[in-house]
């Protein structure tokens, strides 16, 4: 019902009516996701839901309400409008609040695919089939789970905002189990699910898997290491939770603090968000209507900027750069598409630069331990191996990690010319990493 511009503009403009309050914003949501579950070699789940959300923040002058539904009728709209303001009401003033942003040109990005809006679960199924087929060809299990999503996103205001955009994603990952404790992984996501290479995905889950039987144990200590694309994201997005946000900066929590024009990492290492790079899910606006903006957060190692919404920005004085998350919420404005850029080396090139070190295909239960040093903790999973003389020789067991993730970018050697867009909290898009330094300090026992 509300699939198309027109619907969603007239379904917020009745909202906006509805409310008292001395400004209203409204941003709504209208998802269809489907989904097909594997394990052990057979689907076991596909399943399809559509639902909507909306959102409504009410402003009495400087107090804020917010009040959702997922209900659509007029008592639940008017109801939900009521709601905001009465929770408004009852706010203790922000003195550093503004106002809600004002309407700006939207510059319009690709991120909906018909055929991804079209996929089928016959047709997920066939490529699950693919990485089910070669897994059983090899005496082998997988596991996992292939995703389409299509949004239909808006946001409007009493200030004349109204911004509309329909967005796609697809996204398929895999586990495969060999006997002898090999495991393998692949993952990766797209807007449009006909780039995903499938056959190259099974391909790479089942041959980590097999090379990764009958691990040995190594000596605990720092290595020289290559994090391939999954292990290099999984760190990346840690990195932006623990401090690369306007908010985190302003309260002085930010490994970026006092950091800002000096050169904080290697400068092989440039770190951006760009919500309009088709490498990622380009998005035109964020959660309050305002257009996204390139923010290089670390350029050729130097710190440079964070992202900002509304009100960060008005606190200092500079420009929006459209990275508002839905209010409330208490990180602030967040680069919702991190990508590293990439290098000039294939991985084996990387693999070859290092005497004696690891290879990490994969981290598992990462967790941040302190922000402002940027440590983390976690531990290695689906492909673990040794580099002898520049070549991958054993597979190791999977190890325990303790780790400064600014001194790995410190140490950089070397990045992939290769990336991939890797999802668990935040997609991230991120190349294989080689660095001369990660701290191993225990091991999980397969």
């Amino acid at each position: 019902m509300y699939s198309d511009e027109t619907s969603v503009r007239n379904l917020l403009q009745k909202v906006l009516g509805y409310s008292q309050a001395d400004q209203t914003e409204v941003v709504f949501t209208a998802t269809s996701s489907a989904l097909t579950r594997f394990a052990v070699n057979h689907i076991h789940q596909n399943m399809q839901e559509e639902d909507y959300e909306l959102r409504v923040r009410a402003v009495v002058g400087k107090r804020m309400g917010v009040a959702t539904t997922n209900r659509l009728d007029d008592a639940s709209l008017r109801a939900v409008v009521e709601q905001a303001l009465e929770i408004a009401r009852i706010q203790p003033e922000n003195p550093e609040f503004h106002t809600l942003p004002s309407p700006q040109p939207i510059i319009p990005v690709h991120g909906y695919s018909e055929q991804t809006a079209a996929f089928t679960a016959e047709e997920r199924a066939h490529r699950v089939g693919i990485l089910v087929q070669l897994a059983k060809e090899r005496g082998m299990e997988s596991a996992g789970a292939f995703s389409t999503n299509v949004h239909h996103n808006a946001v409007a205001n009493s200030l004349g905002i109204f911004a509309y955009e329909p967005r796609t994603d697809a996204e398929f990952h895999a586990v495969v189990m060999a006997d002898a404790n090999g495991s393998g992984y692949t993952q990766n996501m797209a807007v449009n699910v006909a780039t995903l290479d499938y056959e190259a995905m099974a391909r790479e889950a089942v041959e980590t898997a097999w090379r990764s039987r009958n691990p040995i144990d190594i000596a605990l200590g720092e290595y020289p290491v290559v994090l391939d694309t999954y292990a290099a994201a999984d760190m990346l997005q840690h990195l932006v939770f623990m401090g690369l946000s306007a908010t985190a900066v302003q309260e002085e929590r930010s490994f970026m603090n006092g950091q800002f024009g000096k050169q904080l990492v290697s400068d092989k290492v440039t770190l951006y968000d760009d919500a309009h790079d088709s490498a990622g899910l380009p998005w035109a606006f964020d959660y309050e209507g305002v257009p996204t903006q390139r923010v290089t957060m670390i350029d050729h190692g130097v710190a440079r900027a964070v992202p900002y919404d509304s009100f960060t920005a008005a606190r200092e004085g500079v420009p929006n750069t459209g990275h508002a998350l839905p209010a409330p919420n208490s990180e602030g404005p967040m680069p919702m598409h991190t990508m590293l850029a990439a290098g000039d080396a294939t991985v084996e090139e990387l693999i070859g630069g290092i005497e004696r070190g690891i290879y990490v295909n994969r981290f598992h239960y990462t967790n941040s331990v302190h922000p402002v040093k940027t440590i983390f903790t976690g531990m290695t999973r689906d492909g673990t191996f040794l580099i002898e003389h520049g070549e991958l020789t054993r597979p190791v067991k999977n190890l325990r990690f303790i780790q400064s993730i600014l001194d790995v970018l410190r140490n950089v050697k070397g990045l992939s010319s290769q990336r991939v867009q890797y999802i668990d909290y935040l997609p991230v898009v991120a190349p294989a990493i080689r660095s001369e330094t990660f701290n191993f300090t225990g091991t999980t026992g397969v």
